[in-house]
């Protein structure tokens, strides 16, 4: 009895500093909260889209900078990518910071429909407070790091134009990552969530079809229409969809279509994205993509070539991490609203019609699930390379849907803000565990090669074509 008493004692006093450092580190956070969330909502403001973050990831490296953080700027052939790293020795512990927005969603702060710019671009992912909390937490680590002379190095990388782009493929394709250890990411939701989950396989291709203009009504014969060869496949497309696995997702949208109705189209392209759990069944079902172009250009008397814009992996998931995420999740807590925030959720949840997320979940951790999403991100080929996990954090109003305006009002106020912090705590106090616990990281590592398999050979799905930079213009 007296010998298990010693032996709670000594463990005592190895976990109350661990304890301690981990209060003061949150502290430390939310002193600057007001700080953060200023340059999160710069970065609002600006809502540029994919490869075109030139004001966003500025300010991300700015902010690093003045923080003593070594910098490398326009990596991997991207002018907006970056690699800030402080600190020295193992582990070398890699932080992802996202910034781009999405086409066409502009929104204020508001709980109506109301865009700032008129058809203007609008964070509907997030991505404002993805990328600034993933800087706050690396700043927090740094001061630790520092404090407690702890050996590891803290490593944020600014990845451009997740949203279809797949920046973080040409940087892992760069070899960016060949020295990381761990890899610990985030992303804004309508919940707090560390459950470990995988995505779907996606590879998108711009169709481009060529014919022949001429008078729409006075020779018609005359005419080979571009939009006839891009209606056509998207016909045998659309019949594909009964003969492929239920799993699939396809998607697109004309992008070009013609300028005036009494002009045969002499030009016209179809923007599509593939998806798949499997990157092996992906390649499959791309190439009878390819095949119902080639077949409509045939059919209808045009021309067609395409450019594969961007492919990506399903996420590898590590359970092992993400136990330690949640654990800090939990002993964070989840988000709670004042008074005015909760006038704005149901504001918001008013136009969002019948959703199942109750208001008031924002202040729990929800459970732990392995599961299955339906979305694709970049994050999948660097979850291949190195052991990564991430989580979600709350920064929309309970039932929100990603890619919406109610997603853009939430992230531009208070709610997003505090969900910004969160997740800056979560980070930063995991990058604490993973570095003071070298067998926590062996076991991390230990699943992650058993995941991957013992034949595995990592297999770009965007070949070696250079960044898409001009792909969102």
């Amino acid at each position: 009895m007296i010998k298990r008493w010693i032996c709670l004692l000594i463990l005592s006093w190895a976990v109350l500093p661990a304890l301690a450092q981990k209060e003061e580190l949150v502290a430390a956070l939310e002193e600057r909260a007001d700080e953060y969330f200023d340059v999160a909502r710069q970065i609002w403001e600006w809502a540029e889209v994919g490869y075109q973050e030139n004001r966003s990831s500025e300010l991300l490296m700015k902010v690093l900078a003045r923080e003593g953080f070594e910098l490398r700027k326009g990596v991997a052939g991207i002018p907006t990518a970056f690699v800030a790293e402080s600190g020295s020795g193992t582990p070398v512990i890699g932080i992802l910071a996202e910034y781009d927005a999405l086409p066409g969603l502009s929104q204020a702060a508001s709980p109506g429909r109301m865009a700032r710019v008129e058809g203007g671009a609008g964070h509907a992912c997030g991505h404002h407070l993805f990328g600034t909390a993933s800087v706050a937490a690396a700043i927090a680590v740094k001061g630790w790091l520092e404090s407690t002379g702890q050996s590891g190095t803290v490593r944020v990388y600014g990845t451009p134009a997740e949203e279809g782009g797949a920046g973080k493929v040409y940087m892992v394709r760069e070899g960016l990552f060949d020295d990381t250890d761990v890899v610990l990411h985030w992303h804004p939701s309508d919940r707090t969530d560390a459950s470990p989950a995988t995505t779907l396989a996606n590879r998108s291709a711009k169709f481009r079809f060529y014919g022949h203009s001429t008078h729409a009504a006075g020779a018609p014969e005359r005419g080979r229409s571009a939009l006839d060869g891009v209606e056509a496949m998207n016909l045998m497309v659309n019949m594909l969809r009964e003969h492929v696995p239920q799993e699939t997702r396809i998607h697109y949208v004309i992008t070009r279509g013609g300028l005036a109705p009494n002009v045969v189209p002499d030009f016209a392209e179809v923007y599509y994205y593939v998806r798949h759990p499997s990157a092996t069944m992906l390649e499959e079902i791309f190439p009878r993509v390819i095949n119902a172009a080639e077949g409509a250009a045939l059919g209808t008397g045009t021309t067609m070539d395409y450019e594969i814009i961007h492919g990506i992996h399903a996420v590898l998931p590590n359970e092992t991490l993400s136990k330690v995420i949640l654990a800090n999740l939990r002993q964070l807590g989840g988000i709670i609203y004042t008074e005015e925030e909760k006038q704005f959720a149901l504001a918001v949840r008013q136009t969002l019609g019948d959703v199942k997320l109750p208001l008031g979940s924002e202040a729990t951790v929800q459970p732990f699930v392995p599961r299955t999403t339906k979305g694709s991100t970049d994050v999948g080929d660097v979850s291949y390379m190195v052991p990564t996990a991430g989580f979600y954090a709350a920064t929309w109003v309970p039932g929100t849907a990603a890619h919406s305006w109610q997603a853009v009002a939430a992230g531009g106020m208070s709610i997003g803000g505090k969900g910004l912090m969160l997740a800056a705590k979560a980070i930063a106090l995991t990058a604490i565990d993973l570095a003071m616990d070298p067998e926590l990281l062996a076991s991390a590592r230990e699943e992650f090669e058993r995941a991957r398999g013992p034949d595995f050979t990592y297999r770009s799905l965007l070949g070696n074509r250079p960044p898409p930079l001009d792909y969102r213009k």
